[in-house]
């Protein structure tokens, strides 16, 4: 086994998406994998677009923005991602458009890349790892729902508290 592959496989050991995976499934996803480097302030991907990849942060960080307003300087950043995350899993679900905006932050930001199609021919081949996986990404997508829950909650109440004061 190449090192290159050693390092994909270990890359995917550390996403929460790929846990509990065999080392032999790890080793048929780490297959697919596609190692991209971007520099500070490369545009990922933007709002919008299609999507049909998922990605792995193995080096740097990764911003993620939505567009609060009519111009694109109404930009606003939601999140940032570091080594071991993941970004993009809703195109494994769908082919929709994006829902935000991915930038590099830091120069030698690397990526894995995951192309959606080879993912789901090797999920469909081997339903075991198509599963696992599967579970993983419902469970990953459940918890990010429920943090966006409490932050919205949170800002609710920070609202109404803030109004209450001014009155």
């Amino acid at each position: 086994m190449s090192i290159r592959m050693k390092t994909q496989i270990n890359i995917l050991k550390q996403s929460d998406i790929f846990y509990q995976l065999t080392p032999t499934q790890l080793e048929l996803v780490a297959n697919l994998c596609e190692e991209v480097a971007y520099q500070a302030g490369d545009i990922i991907f933007k709002e919008n677009s299609n999507s049909k990849e998922l990605y792995l942060i193995t080096q740097g960080e990764v911003e993620i923005a939505i567009n609060a307003g009519a111009s694109p300087s109404a930009e606003v950043m939601i999140t940032k991602l570091r080594r071991g995350q993941s970004f993009g899993e809703i195109a494994l679900v769908d082919e929709g458009l994006r829902s935000a905006s991915a930038r590099a932050v830091q120069k030698d930001t690397t990526l894995v890349v995951i192309h959606r199609d080879r993912l789901v021919m090797l999920c469909e081949s081997y339903p075991q790892l198509g599963y696992r996986l599967m579970y993983n990404l419902a469970a990953d997508l459940a918890m990010k729902i429920r943090n966006t829950d409490l932050r919205i909650r949170e800002q609710l109440l920070y609202t109404t508290q803030r109004d209450n004061n001014c009155k």
